[in-house]
């Protein structure tokens, strides 16, 4: 996934550093996964997952 995504060969991307590799592979997921619908779907869910604090804006388009 991160050759196909960077245009590295594989002896490149074994020579990458671990945290470079890490991010490579994080943003090859998300680029891959925006590519459908349903992978659309599931980074929006993952991403409200995440988060910590109400938006408060869009809670007071509902008073």
């Amino acid at each position: 996934m991160v050759s196909e995504y960077t245009g590295l060969n594989m002896l490149d991307v074994e020579e990458l550093d671990y945290i470079d590799y890490l991010q490579y592979r994080r943003d090859a997921f998300i680029y891959k996964q925006s590519q459908t619908e349903s992978g659309v779907e599931y980074l929006e869910n993952a991403f409200r997952l995440e988060q910590t604090k109400p938006d408060r804006q869009k809670l007071k388009q509902f008073l």
